[in-house]
């Protein structure tokens, strides 16, 4: 007996040694191994279920995170651990209920807390959420986690200046980490740039790019004497067209010299911007007249030309909630007369066929310039939260945008049908809270029959 025991603890020690280092399968066998002799060790199956959740399985990992309480319901980690992975399940009532007792036994445990603001935030608990991450700080001033959770609230509640307000959060990210490491120069912190050179520094997605791309002439208005973007390489033709660029750099290309930089996103923030003073003087970008040229003779005849975007990518943590399952859930749109349908639909979702779409081009389309080129040419745009629905607005196109009810964006704030970012040419359409995709398509059906008409009365 003795000897299973040691047997059990060595695999236990050599699972978990193997799931420190990165090696989630290694570390499953040991500790499958393990709890094979010793099916009673509590922190065996605790690890366990980190090993599952490394590889994905997570419904697996809540299984053993619970199969661990059992054996040793004094161990507030496995609590906090179960919370995690009940968010990701949407499991809300769970992960509520599993920070609760993980605070039972360990009150002053910020990752609780900060796990517990997330499931609020979740729930739609606003101020719930907000009280917990400033718990979170207050034990912690440094995590930056909560901070970040944090600032996606305050972000979304448009409660954005000040040293406690949602820019002064959004600084604690770590997208930016890898760059700044490249990067021999000081990190600009807004003090007069009096004809220096800025490196903006890019950061997440295209859309990203393409909303806070207008910081750069920002920078100019401020004094900067040479201002140049790193960016990705399918966006440099199209942000060619950027007031106040005077270089491109690909992020797979060398970083020239510069005197100083900022992360892109840090750019709202070092200017001071409030709901009240959001840089948005429309169009700030343009599509290529020669490229409008090349694209249109593969552009419907007759009809309001209206474009489809349904899916964004899906790498994205919430593209679950924010794309469409399939083209056909925006069939009640072909009941609107008049309309030539046409897919811009590029990657996941462009094999998608409906005999009511009259163009597809996504497999044609090469960057985000070609797009521009279609786009210019549309009367509207239907696009769920992606790229394309940030240059359609970029560049002054009537755009409607379709949102999720969970998790939306913060950038799209609360309850608004209009965005400060685009004004006068996005409108949002929201889902009902609990009401899928249904309730939100009927809606953009009925007003695009009423933009019809009047483009027709016209």
């Amino acid at each position: 007996m003795a000897k299973t025991i040691a047997d059990a603890e060595a695999l236990f020690f050599d699972g978990t040694q193997r799931l420190t280092a990165g090696d989630a399968t290694g570390a499953e066998t040991c500790l499958r191994a393990a709890l094979a002799l010793a099916p009673t060790l509590a922190e065996a199956h605790a690890n366990l279920g980190l090993a599952l959740e490394a590889r994905g399985a997570l419904a697996e990992a809540a299984d053993s995170y619970r199969t661990a309480i059992r054996h040793n319901p004094t161990l507030p980690q496995t609590f906090v651990n179960l919370a995690g992975v009940l968010l990701l399940l949407r499991q809300l009532d769970g992960a509520e209920m599993a920070c609760a007792q993980a605070l039972r036994l360990r009150r002053d445990d910020p990752d609780t807390w900060c796990n517990l603001g997330a499931v609020y935030a979740r729930m739609g608990l606003e101020l719930e959420s907000e009280e917990a991450c400033r718990e979170a700080i207050h034990l912690q001033p440094g995590h930056a986690k909560a901070r970040f959770n944090l600032a996606y609230l305050l972000l979304r509640q448009g409660r954005w200046e000040g040293e406690e307000g949602g820019w002064a959060q959004f600084e604690w990210r770590d997208w930016y980490a890898a760059l700044a490491q490249q990067l021999r120069c000081p990190r600009w912190q807004g003090e007069p740039l009096a004809g220096r050179s800025v490196l903006v520094g890019f950061e997440a997605g295209h859309g990203d790019m393409l909303q806070f791309g207008r910081y750069c002439a920002e920078l100019k208005a401020r004094g900067a004497g040479r201002v140049t973007l790193l960016c990705h390489p399918p966006l440099k033709r199209l942000l060619a067209t950027l007031p106040g660029v005077d270089a491109l750099v690909g992020f797979d290309e060398d970083v020239p010299p510069t005197d100083c930089w900022t992360p892109l996103l840090s750019l709202p923030a070092l200017c001071q911007t409030r709901l009240d003073t959001v840089p948005a003087a429309l169009p700030y970008l343009h599509a290529e007249p020669a490229l409008v040229a090349a694209w249109a003779p593969r552009m419907p005849v007759h009809g309001l030309r209206v474009g489809l975007v349904w899916k964004g990518n899906p790498r994205f943590e919430n593209d679950a909630e924010r794309s469409l399952p399939h083209l056909d859930i925006l069939a009640p749109l072909a009941a609107v007369p008049g309309v030539a349908f046409i897919s811009l639909q590029k990657g996941a979702g462009e094999d998608e066929f409906a005999p009511w779409v009259a163009t597809g081009l996504g497999p044609q389309i090469q960057d985000f310039a070609d797009t521009a080129a279609i786009v210019a040419q549309l009367d509207l745009l239907i696009s769920v939260d992606t790229a394309v629905a940030h240059l359609a607005g970029a560049l002054n196109k009537p755009c409607w945008v379709l949102l999720p009810d969970y998790l939306p964006d913060w950038r799209w704030l609360t309850e608004r049908s209009d965005s400060p970012w685009y004004p006068g040419a996005m409108r949002l359409f929201r889902q009902p809270a609990g009401s899928g995709w249904g309730p939100v398509v009927e809606a953009v059906a009925m007003e695009l029959q009423a933009f019809a008409a009047r483009r027709c009365d016209r």
